[in-house]
């Protein structure tokens, strides 16, 4: 008899609200990032998170479950990454990984999710190994890849029809990919006839002076750079300072984010060709729903940061709720051709490479009213700027 009272007990605190723990208890998703490295795309990557998270759970949340996220810092080392995400799997017991910022730390992520079994939602690493040569049953990725970002520009760069050109960019996974990327590219558009010369500086520790003057010594027609953050800002000082892009098409990956735009100010570059985010310019149903949502929460404009952070969070409650559970072989299932709302319109998680269609903006840089500021520009849709299929299957091992 004690049994049974005690049943009932239970049964009626759970349509309460004395029992939130016993009968309600979050999906917890696990997101690994580099916030101290990069905190200027990171901090408002956390707040897109965030109202995404709340916009999902005021809706009821998912399976009938509110949404969690559980972040760790990597600190930037790939072997700290995979340590922290197996606390978040056995410890926390999260349902999924999600996150990382740098290229190498999400490959050793991704590793991590294929040996683990467990869904990683690839939210920002952008060499195109995580869908392609690394790729594997457990790992889908967001944002447009190192390939699609340089196909965007690389129309304009065959345009300006110069032959020698000058690569300079951070001597890591992104930035090496990007320069193969971009070599291979204008090869393949322009011709035999097209010559390169490089420049590879450590991440975060580019010296300026040095860097320009080699590319001076180089003269090179024309410019390409993949790089981001304080070490692109020292070497549009340096190079502005020393005349270097006078008279020189530059083409930059990244450089129109608001993120590596900002903090230039009036000493942004102008007429440069980027991919980046004119926040302020576009007026799409969905992007307008998505940046006064923002800005009323955190009294701030959105980053690229934030539609990215924002993003990823809306495709783990898609996924959850078209696999109708929390396992992790049907979330895998649920991601393959999944569609999600964005700020920058509908993307599909591609079954053939789990790629993402979503796109860039591209266009030129200038000043106005003493910051920098994106014009010219249009959004590239990520479907157009991916290989044939016959390409990726070549490229992307069988799961």
């Amino acid at each position: 008899m004690r049994r049974v009272v005690l049943l009932l007990f239970a049964i009626l605190l759970a349509g309460c609200d004395l029992a939130p723990g016993l009968f309600a208890q979050t999906i917890k998703l696990g997101e690994i990032n580099e916030y101290k490295q990069f905190p200027a795309f990171l901090e408002p990557y956390r707040h897109g998170m965030a109202l995404a998270v709340e916009e999902v759970n005021a809706a009821g949340g998912v399976l009938g479950r509110k949404l969690e996220i559980v972040s760790r810092d990597d600190n930037g080392v790939p072997g700290d990454a995979v340590r922290v995400a197996e606390e978040l799997l056995t410890r926390e017991k999260v349902t999924l990984l999600m996150g990382t910022f740098a290229s190498n730390v999400g490959l050793a992520v991704a590793d991590l999710a294929k040996r683990r079994q467990v869904l990683f939602i690839a939210a920002e690493p952008l060499t195109d190994k995580i869908v392609w040569e690394n790729g594997n049953k457990y790992t889908f990725r967001l944002r447009a890849s190192t390939y699609m970002q340089t196909a965007m520009l690389v129309p304009d760069a065959v345009k300006v029809g110069k032959r020698r050109w000058a690569i300079v960019y951070p001597n890591y996974e992104y930035g090496q990919a990007a320069t193969t990327t971009f070599k291979q590219q204008m090869q393949a558009q322009q011709g035999a006839g097209v010559e390169f010369v490089e420049q590879a500086v450590p991440l975060g520790k580019i010296e300026p002076g040095p860097v320009v003057q080699a590319l001076l010594d180089a003269r090179p027609d024309a410019i390409f750079s993949s790089l981001f953050g304080p070490d692109l800002a020292r070497f549009v000082r340096e190079g502005e300072l020393r005349g270097l892009f006078k008279d020189r098409p530059v083409f930059n990956l990244l450089g129109g984010e608001p993120e590596y735009l900002d903090p230039l100010k009036d000493e942004a570059p102008v007429g440069w060709y980027v991919t980046g985010y004119p926040w302020y310019a576009i007026d799409t149903p969905e992007h307008r729903r998505f940046r006064d949502a923002y800005q009323k929460k955190f009294d701030d404009y959105p980053r690229l940061g934030s539609v990215v952070g924002y993003s990823a969070v809306k495709s783990a409650a898609a996924a959850l709720e078209r696999a109708g559970s929390t396992d992790a072989l049907k979330l895998v299932a649920a991601m393959n051709d999944l569609r999600v709302d964005t700020p920058f319109g509908a993307v599909v998680y591609r079954s053939i490479d789990h790629q993402s269609t979503m796109g860039a903006y591209v266009g030129r840089t200038a000043v106005r009213d003493g910051k920098g500021v994106m014009t010219d520009w249009r959004y590239a849709d990520g479907k157009d700027f991916l290989p044939p299929d016959d390409v990726v299957r070549r490229l992307r091992p069988a799961d």
